[in-house]
């Protein structure tokens, strides 16, 4: 019985450590990406969880349903909606934080007045403060020491409705002062203001996408039916922001259009969707537990390579993308723990670290990049630059982290592309089904092999071209020869 016993301590010492294997490898968010045939994949964490705050660990009491994030400068704002204040946080020592200031009121004309549940706060390039005041129907306006400035009220404008409340809920400013605002019931795009605060218009309205089928029966429908129907509207958008170069990033969770855009001075969508599926979240999703359809994007945050993260206020997951629109990967979801959202309102970058906001919660969490998180960063970042042959090193690097990334074998036939290496373009694409891509590989390496064979090809049609010819004066040679 010895040998018996002995082989089953040993098996037992084997599961426990691979038991115990199994415990230090689980990643501390899921993290996956989805194949060319729209299946999850799981993939290394790109982020990780290193830092959660909360208002009561920074001594001034919990943050009661927050809505709004900024962050410039290492300086984090929180709009503490629920306590109709402004919390800005700035960092102490390597992992810890500390409140730099508490600001609930401003002071107009000598009065104080009192903020009453602001949603979003913006700081610009020369210090200004602008805030969102909802309740209080203004954006307000603050120098660099919160004295104020000026209010932005509601316009006197025929194409605002007489009736309605100006309720503003986000802004951006962008580099020339103007002030753009998504207010609360406006669907006409976000309400552009200039640098005075003086209304000028709408900029960027949604598309309206009409079901075929609602459209047909609202045409034979009688007039109190068509009065029960849903009208055929533009929807507003829920959240913006500014990109390194002027862009805004807009996000709607209504799923009548695209889910993120990107809008020039003009208000036209510029964003690239050159992916395997446009950017809108989960492509496969099921209804459980409560939570139903689709992904419905909150807010989005544009990194320095032109990359963009999404926030799923579903399924409490960010997305991010490249500047084609592929899918980078995916991380977090619904839960009570860390790296996990309950009720997702806000997401902010510093540098290509990532803040999230739990409204529920009334959390703060910190993402920072994993190794192989930084490798397809880097990878972006030096394609971006024109380093293409350091672009497919980085990319190799990230293969060798997952063997299974898509967009690592399509990232080194994009850098091999712009190296003139086709064939190699060609073959890494083909790898992944990449069809936009080998067919723009394979157009270049028809060109270059025409013009490295056409001296060929010329000579190959001179032949064949004069040897119809010769053959009739071989055969005339012949005939006299023969009668001679």
């Amino acid at each position: 019985m010895k040998p018996v016993t002995l082989y089953a301590k040993r098996f037992f010492i084997l599961c426990g450590l691979a038991a115990s294997a199994a415990v230090f490898a689980e990643p501390s968010n899921y993290t996956y990406n989805y194949d060319f045939w729209n299946e999850q994949a799981a993939s290394p964490d790109a982020y990780t969880v290193s830092a959660y705050i909360i208002g009561a660990s920074l001594g001034v009491g919990n943050f009661r349903d927050p809505q709004g994030l900024f962050i410039k400068d290492e300086k984090i704002y929180v709009c503490d909606s629920g306590n109709n204040r402004i919390v800005v946080i700035g960092a102490k020592g390597r992992s810890g934080y500390e409140v730099l200031a508490v600001v609930s009121s401003v002071v107009i004309d000598g009065e104080e007045s009192a903020f009453d549940y602001p949603m979003d706060i913006f700081e610009t390039a020369y210090g200004e403060i602008y805030i969102t005041d909802t309740n209080n129907q203004r954006v307000l306006c603050l120098d660099k020491d919160w004295n104020y400035v000026s209010s932005i009220v509601k316009p006197e404008d025929e194409s605002v409705g007489v009736s309605s409340d100006f309720l503003p809920t986000k802004l951006v400013v962008d580099f020339a002062g103007r002030v753009f605002v998504q207010a609360r019931n406006v669907n006409k795009g976000l309400m552009e203001f200039d640098s005075q605060g003086v209304f000028v218009g709408y900029m960027g309205a949604n598309k309206v996408k009409v079901n075929i089928v609602d459209y047909a029966w609202k045409l034979i429908s009688t007039q109190a039916q068509r009065a029960r129907m849903d009208l055929f509207i533009p929807t507003e958008y829920n959240n913006l922001c500014l990109d390194r170069d002027g862009f805004i990033y807009v996000t709607n969770a209504s799923g009548q259009t695209d889910p993120v855009r990107r809008l020039n001075a003009m208000g036209q969508d510029i964003l690239i969707r050159n992916g395997y599926e446009d950017p809108k979240g989960d492509l496969v999703y099921g209804n459980a537990g409560g939570i139903v359809g689709r992904s419905k994007f909150i807010d989005v945050a544009a990194l320095d390579n032109d990359s963009y993260a999404c926030f799923d206020m579903a399924r409490g997951r960010v997305f991010l993308y490249d500047f084609q629109g592929n899918l980078l990967y995916a991380f977090g979801g619904v839960g009570n723990r860390e790296g996990y959202f309950m009720q997702p309102v806000a997401l902010e970058k510093l540098g290509y670290s990532l803040f999230a906001l739990d409204s529920r919660t009334g959390a703060l969490t910190r993402f920072d990049l994993t190794r192989y998180g930084a490798a397809i960063n880097e990878a972006l970042s030096e394609y971006h630059a024109g380093r293409y042959e350091a672009s497919a090193e980085k990319w190799e690097e990230v293969l060798k982290m997952n063997g299974n990334y898509d967009l690592a074998y399509i990232g080194i036939g994009r850098a091999a592309l712009r190296q003139g290496e086709y064939q190699k373009a060609m073959r890494y694409y083909k790898l992944k089904r990449y069809y936009i891509g080998y067919g723009k590989a394979f157009q270049f390496f028809r060109k270059q092999w025409m013009e490295a064979n056409l001296w060929k090809i010329l000579i190959a049609l001179g032949l064949i071209a004069a040897t119809p010819p010769f053959l009739r004066l071989a055969r005339k040679i012949g005939k006299e020869i023969r009668e001679a």
